[in-house]
């Protein structure tokens, strides 16, 4: 029995969630989701992380789909909604909250990137600096009218398709 008890004891097991590279003083948030290559795949293409693409070109981009995504629950679902500038009303609302979309990153802007010696090193990423920061939302808010008013536009001349 005895034998028995010490070949339990010395049977090897797995633990199933286990520290990163099994020192538990490193915090890491890998998961087989977060870490596979798929999902990397996908989130290299996202404007935000695409390379090659200033930070005026990354706020254009990520504004212009705001602004025309943002347009249709405004028409559809507003107070308007069934009359018969809904539209009109919708793109408006779109504009003012694309403006207040710019504020709010403005003022992170503010907030995260000061002056200081920490934030002038170089980012990896481009748009995580002052400068690039104040581009990007500058690209953001021009996206965001043109994605809006493209939105609004084609509402205007293909409602009476839909």
């Amino acid at each position: 029995m005895a034998n028995n008890s010490q070949s339990a004891i010395s049977k090897k097991t797995f633990d199933v969630v286990a520290p990163f590279k099994n020192d538990p003083f490193v915090g890491h948030l890998s998961t087989p989701i977060t870490s596979s290559n798929l999902t990397r795949s996908y989130l290299s293409s996202l404007p935000a992380y695409k390379a090659g693409l200033s930070p005026l070109l990354r706020g254009i981009n990520i504004g212009y789909v705001h602004g025309y995504f943002l347009l249709g629950p405004f028409v559809k679902l507003g107070p308007l909604r069934n009359s018969e500038v809904a539209n009109f009303v919708g793109l408006v609302s779109t504009i003012s909250l694309i403006i207040i979309l710019t504020t709010a990153l403005l003022i992170y802007g503010a907030v995260s990137f000061s002056d200081n010696e920490d934030t002038k090193k170089k980012s990896v990423i481009d748009f995580l600096t002052p400068e690039g920061w104040y581009q990007f939302t500058s690209g953001f808010i021009v996206g965001g009218f043109g994605g809006a008013s493209v939105a609004y536009l084609l509402l205007k001349f293909f409602s009476s398709v839909f």
